[in-house]
C-alpha cells in the first residue's frame, strides 16, 4: 500500500525533530559526555593510575551514553526511507510498534559496536592524549574505505528492504530483523567515518556535523557496482540546492 505525501512528510518531520534534539543535547554536552578529560598522573605517560584515573574522570556509562546520542543525532536521517517503507508495509494499527522495534534493532547494533569504539577512545586517550596522529591515520583509513569495493558492497545492502511479515509476533520479528541487518550494513559502511570525529582533540561538532552530511548524501545514492574508484556522492548537496532554487523563486514570485 503507497502512503499519502502528509504521511511521508510527517515521518520525515518526526524522524528528524529526534535527531535534531539529539544533536542540541549533544551540543549542551551535559556531564561532559561528549569529551574525554584526562591528564597522566605521572610524567612517565600510560599506567595503571592514570587508566584509574581516565576511567573516574569518564565514565565508561557516560562516554557510552555519549555515543548513544551520537548515534541517534548523526543516523536518524538515514532512516527516514526504511521507516516509510515500514508504514508502507504494515497495517495502520501496527506500523509505529514495527517502526519502532526497526529503530531499536538498528540502535542495538550500533551500541553494541559502541562498547568497542569507546574502548578504542579511551586507548588512545591513555597512549597518545591531545595528539592529532590517531585521528591523521584513521582518517587515512577512512579515505581507503570510502572508495573500496567493500564499502560499496555495504552501502548497496542497505538499499534492501525485505518483505515484511502482516500479522503477529511474525510481523514484530521481521521488523526488529530488519532494523538489525540494516544496522549491520551501516556499521560495515560507516564505522571508520562514525569513529573519526571522537578521535579528534578538538572540533567534534563540527567534524560529526561534515560526517553526518558525507553518511546521508552516500546513502541517497543509487546502488553501484563494487569497485576500486574514486567517487564523490554529492546528492544530497544536489538535493538542497535545487530545493533551495525553488523556495528563493516561491519567494522572489509569489502566486
Amino acid at each position: 500500500m503507497g502512503l499519502s505525501a502528509k504521511l511521508r512528510t510527517s515521518i520525515s518531520i518526526v524522524v528528524l525533530g529526534i535527531s535534531i534534539l539529539a544533536w542540541v543535547i549533544l551540543l549542551v554536552n551535559p556531564g561532559h559526555i561528549m569529551g574525554v578529560e584526562h591528564c597522566h598522573v605521572s610524567a612517565s605517560g600510560p599506567s595503571a593510575a592514570s587508566l584509574d584515573m581516565l576511567l573516574k574522570m569518564n565514565p565508561f556509562s557516560s562516554l557510552l551514553l555519549g555515543w548513544g546520542l551520537m548515534v541517534v543525532a548523526m543516523m536518524m536521517p538515514k532512516l527516514v526511507m526504511p521507516i516509510r517503507h515500514i508504514y508502507s508495509r504494515s497495517f495502520k494499527s501496527r506500523r509505529f510498534s514495527s517502526a519502532s522495534l526497526f529503530v531499536l534493532g538498528y540502535i542495538a547494533v550500533w551500541m553494541v559496536v559502541g562498547v568497542v569504539m569507546t574502548a578504542i577512545i579511551i586507548a588512545v586517550n591513555l597512549l597518545m592524549p591531545n595528539s592529532y596522529v590517531p585521528a591523521i591515520i584513521l582518517g587515512v583509513i577512512v579515505l581507503i574505505w570510502e572508495f573500496s569495493p567493500v564499502k560499496q558492497v555495504s552501502l548497496n545492502n542497505g538499499h534492501e528492504h525485505p518483505t515484511l511479515s502482516a500479522f503477529g509476533w511474525e510481523a514484530s520479528r521481521d521488523a526488529l530483523v530488519f532494523g538489525v541487518k540494516h544496522g549491520v550494513w551501516c556499521v560495515a559502511s560507516g564505522w571508520a567515518l562514525m569513529l573519526l570525529p571522537m578521535l579528534l582533540p578538538q572540533g567534534h561538532n563540527l567534524a560529526m556535523f561534515i560526517v553526518t552530511i558525507i553518511m546521508v548524501s552516500e546513502h541517497l545514492e543509487h546502488p553501484q557496482p563494487p569497485r576500486w574508484r574514486l567517487i564523490f556522492r554529492r546528492k544530497l548537496m544536489l538535493i538542497a540546492y535545487a530545493q533551495t532554487r525553488i523556495r528563493l523563486k516561491q519567494a522572489l514570485n509569489p502566486a
